[in-house]
């Protein structure tokens, strides 16, 4: 299949700025994987998609305030020109392999200070392959207590407005710090809709993949085989092993929220969807033609034209559907990606549901339909 497949035209001002005041109010498109039909709902509206005997499975990672501005050191201590850090894995030892900005004057052994009075000192200690650089940091006391003083929150590139309220990039359920981007699916979720599902029967349990940058990484590859997925640290816990497992043996739904838990789980499920503990790297790629192993529907948001994460929406309801609704979506006015509205795909949805019979996909402009013909 082909990159452009899985383009859609998104009018700019429709891309989310800002959080909405409350988590819950955002809007909802329940999709059908099976048929293709919709329904228009709000996120506070999840428990009618639910069912008794569910689990919703939920990326538990916490969005470090991995951007760091400051100053490059010269040689005789005097400080220099700004330069900007960015956090993406941690290596050990206090070093962390980081995107620095500029590159050309953040070579090995170049300085950098963070704060006032050098509150936070690094150095470039290697390079990595793809660019990145290797920064070992030091300061006076505890060096995630200086990140959280000094740091900002990496929001993505097509954000530009300023965030106010650093918590609203993070889900009301995060706990374990390690990710450079928040999985946005759960920014939906208030600590009331939680009760309200787990007091109608809906089991929660939780995973952890830390967020690289890589997931805003462009497909560049004609074809989207030829990608080369990014890797990302992920850990299903014994409890929530043994949840899936019971949930699947009593004809519950696995529902995961974000394509974070998605890859998670199905990186590390059995073909049979038996899930065992396990830690670990993965880079699972997943788009059409993949069979879901563990999964059995999901909640996320809209994502990028042509980008892996479309992909994985497309491989779990059809390409057809998925992006005759996002067309929708544009038409009905949603808001799009990290700050956005949501979308609830599972099989059996309503009998409220619009079912377009033949939905013609857009897929270079709006005046240039093409029906599908690839899948």
């Amino acid at each position: 299949m082909k990159t452009h497949d899985f383009y859609y035209e998104l009018p700019p001002e429709l891309i989310a700025q800002t959080p909405l005041e409350r988590r819950d109010a955002s809007r909802l498109l329940a999709l059908d994987k099976e048929t293709g039909a919709w329904e228009h709902k709000r996120f506070h509206d999840l428990p009618s998609l639910l069912r008794p005997g569910d689990c919703l499975i939920m990326n538990d990672s916490r969005v470090l305030p991995a951007r760091l501005l400051g100053s490059r050191v010269r040689a005789d201590g005097t400080l220099g020109g700004a330069c900007e850090v960015l956090l993406l894995i941690d290596r050990g030892d206090n070093t962390w392999e980081c995107l620095v900005r500029p590159g050309k004057k953040l070579r090995t052994g170049a300085r950098v200070s963070f704060g006032g009075a050098g509150e936070l000192t690094a150095e470039i200690t290697g390079e990595v392959e793809g660019g990145n650089r290797l920064v070992r940091f030091a300061c006076e006391g505890i060096f995630l207590e200086a990140l959280d003083r000094l740091g900002r929150m990496p929001l993505p590139p097509y954000i530009k407005a300023e965030l106010q309220d650093r918590e609203r990039y993070q889900t009301v359920y995060s706990r374990v710090s390690g990710s450079a981007a928040a999985p946005t699916a759960g920014l939906h979720f208030t600590k009331e809709l939680m009760e309200q599902v787990q007091a109608m029967g809906v089991s929660i349990g939780y995973v952890t993949l830390h967020v690289g940058l890589g997931t805003f990484r462009p497909v560049k590859e004609e074809e989207i085989a030829d990608h080369d997925m990014h890797s990302e640290y992920c850990m299903v816990p014994q409890e929530t092993a043994d949840l899936i497992n019971r949930t699947r043996a009593a004809g519950g739904r696995v529902i995961c929220v974000g394509t974070t838990s998605c890859r998670t789980i199905e990186s590390w499920a059995a073909e049979d969807g038996h899930m065992e503990a396990r830690a670990g790297w993965t880079n699972i790629f997943i788009y059409p033609g993949y069979r879901f192993k563990a999964l059995d529907g999901l909640i996320t948001n809209f994502h990028l034209p042509e980008s892996t994460l479309i992909m994985l929406v497309s491989a779990l309801a059809g390409r057809e559907h998925v992006l005759a609704a996002y067309e929708e979506a544009v038409r009905e006015r949603y808001r799009f990606f990290s700050f956005g509205d949501a979308m609830f795909i599972a099989g059996g949805i309503g009998e409220n549901a619009q079912n377009p019979e033949k939905p013609e996909i857009s897929r270079v402009s709006g005046s240039e339909r093409k029906p599908d013909g690839n899948e």
